[in-house]
């Protein structure tokens, strides 16, 4: 903005007043189309990790505490749809929720009339970034204390070349001073305000980026860069999809937990876990773990209740002894599973359908009889896959293809169930100490093995948040054996019982 000169000798330059804005706007950009997917439907509607990538990216600036109101720019004809979406979620910051225009200019003129005349903070960010974390939220907001404009980018891994009209090379910019942008870009309101007025009177004016708005048409702001993320990706074309998806797991990998054994007792007195394959193992450290702070737990298995997961008389027993003994049924756990080596064209007929039954369609049909209790409570489902399910191994093909399947299984329910309030998970532990794992492969390094205690812990920890659709890693730390093992982060009490056996059911 212009600032008044003072030509006098002996004059000092007026100090500018500091900056107060009386409130920071998250404007969320959802025109696209999602042409470039070929869905039929806006790319920020699409569901990924169980939720629409539009629900993911305000949930982003609902949490931060920078943030005071969020204004969405919905695409032509699905306002409705976005409207629905705020409401569902609970995003109490959303304000408005508002159709773009038809291109990007008249898109941020519509959002700084949304916004009103007021000095304040205002964040333009892509729906279809719905990776942002709060670190970068946080730090755009401080930056507009002493700039008037902020950028995100990060550094190009890659040569960035310049060609003709011909696609020859005509330059080769230094790649040290290169940056991929990203969003959000922040800016103080006078300035974007006074950047697209004087837009106006150019003819020629099309903007695709609004830090270059202000850096064409006010080049005396200074515009200050601060550091992205490899994972803040736009989701543009098919690819990035899958890669989200997958990001997104990675982020869930570590699931958020409490600060101490009280919060978790607070948490878990009062509800009501089955576990499906809670004699040994995985199963049989959760059971325990649950029930010591204050959980009823009900496990069952085919060795010590005659249970067979793949049996539905047999599951709808089950449910209804939890169900009729407390009321109510909020997680439902299945540990219960089979692990048989063997090369696919020697195996006999008996051993494959019992490694289908038990690993697969005992999930299903658990998954099926589960819903209406699960839909009461607004509950959980929680699935067990391996590290195989990302590439089969040979000699247990039917297993990894199983393991795989409920992967797979847990995205599809997670989606399906979202509307009823019921959330499903998938816990993948690295190799784990157990007598199944010992049975198949025989003595190992302990070194090398997981407790199963750390995988009932992390088991514990998903179950009480809030996430859904995701499949949650649980590694070992550096340097740890089977004894001190923990998720990343240690339980709030020691288990007591040895490490068992990986569910069987």
């Amino acid at each position: 903005m212009t600032q008044d000169q003072t030509t006098g000798p002996d004059a000092t330059p007026e100090t500018p007043a500091p900056w107060r804005p009386s409130r920071t706007v998250a404007v969320v950009l959802a025109g696209g189309t999602g042409t470039r997917l070929g869905l039929g439907i806006p790319k920020q509607l699409l569901k990924i990790a169980g939720k629409p990538i539009i629900e993911h990216t305000l949930a982003v600036f609902e949490a931060a505490p920078e943030i005071d109101e969020i204004i969405v720019l919905m695409a032509t004809g699905h306002v409705e749809d976005a409207r629905q979406i705020v409401e569902k979620a609970g995003l109490r910051k959303v304000t408005k929720v508002i159709e773009g225009g038809d291109t990007r200019n008249a898109t941020t003129r519509i959002a700084l009339d949304a916004v009103g005349p007021a000095d304040c903070n205002i964040l333009f960010h892509d729906a279809v970034r719905p990776l942002l974390s709060g670190r970068i939220v946080r730090e755009c907001v401080n930056a507009l204390w002493t700039y008037a404009a902020v950028d995100v980018a990060i550094p190009s891994a890659d040569t960035i070349i310049q060609v003709d009209e011909n696609d020859c090379i005509t330059d080769i910019p230094v790649r040290s001073r290169l940056r991929r942008g990203q969003t959000p870009q922040a800016f103080r309101s006078p300035t974007i305000r006074e950047a697209y007025r004087i837009a106006e009177g150019d003819p020629d004016f099309a903007a695709t980026d609004d830090c270059g708005v202000v850096l064409r048409y006010l080049p005396g702001t200074p515009i200050k860069v601060i550091d992205g993320s490899d994972e803040n990706i736009k989701v543009t074309h098919p690819v990035d999809v899958h890669l989200a998806d997958k990001l997104f797991q990675l982020a869930a990998a570590q699931a958020p937990r409490l600060t101490d054994h009280r919060s978790y007792t607070e948490e878990l007195t009062g509800r009501t876990i089955v576990v499906f394959g809670g004699s040994y193992g995985i199963g049989h450290e959760l059971t325990e773990l649950a029930r010591r702070l204050g959980a009823q737990v009900f496990p069952f298995s085919r060795s010590t209740t005659g249970t067979h997961v793949e049996r539905t008389e047999d599951v709808e027993a089950a449910l209804k002894t939890a169900f009729e003994a407390t009321g109510r049924i909020d997680h439902v756990v299945v540990t219960a599973g089979i692990l048989e080596k063997g090369a696919l064209a020697e195996m006999d007929e008996e051993t494959m359908d019992r490694l289908l039954q038990v690993n697969f369609v005992g999930p299903v049909t658990i998954a099926r009889q589960s819903l209406p209790y699960l839909q009461q409570t607004k509950g959980q489902l929680l699935l067990y896959t391996s590290s195989s399910y990302t590439r089969g191994r040979a000699r247990y093909a039917l297993y990894s293809a199983t393991k795989a399947a409920l992967v797979n299984l847990t995205q599809a329910l997670a989606d399906e169930w979202a509307d009823v309030g019921v959330r499903v998970n998938c816990i993948n532990p690295e190799r784990t100490a157990t007598p199944m794992r010992t049975r198949a492969f025989g003595e190992e390094p302990e070194h090398t093995l997981l407790a199963a205690e750390a995988v009932a812990q992390s088991s514990l920890d998903v179950l009480i948040s809030d996430l859904t659709g995701q499949v949650i890693d649980v590694r070992r730390a550096p340097g740890d054996g089977p004894s001190t093992t923990v998720p990343a982060q240690a339980p709030p009490s020691r288990v007591g019982a040895p490490a068992g056996a990986a569910s069987a059911s």
